[in-house]
């Protein structure tokens, strides 16, 4: 994935939607189901929010380095939440 990033409005404490980055996410693992990679989906993270992915996406990191990556279990997990009729790695 290239880059995940919240409109302004949509973050700190008064946003308006909860959710954003761990659905683009998701759908990135999706997508990657469907070409045969295993949901496996990799980024980089900016420093202050490798703690904050590892912890709401099930993130993993390469290393010390701000690099992360989810895995197939996590992806699935987190493709299953955000599209409900996926099943198996497809839909």
């Amino acid at each position: 994935m290239s880059l995940i990033e919240s409109a302004k409005f949509n973050k700190g404490k008064h946003k308006l939607y909860r959710g954003v980055a761990g659905n683009l996410v998701a759908f990135g693992c999706k997508v990657s189901f469907e070409k045969g990679y295993g949901g496996v989906v990799s980024f980089i993270a900016k420093t202050k929010l490798i703690e904050h992915y590892r912890l709401t996406i099930g993130a993993k990191q390469f290393g010390e380095s701000n690099r992360m990556f989810i895995d197939t279990k996590e992806a699935f997990l987190l493709v299953k939440q955000y599209f409900k009729n996926f099943s198996n790695g497809k839909l």
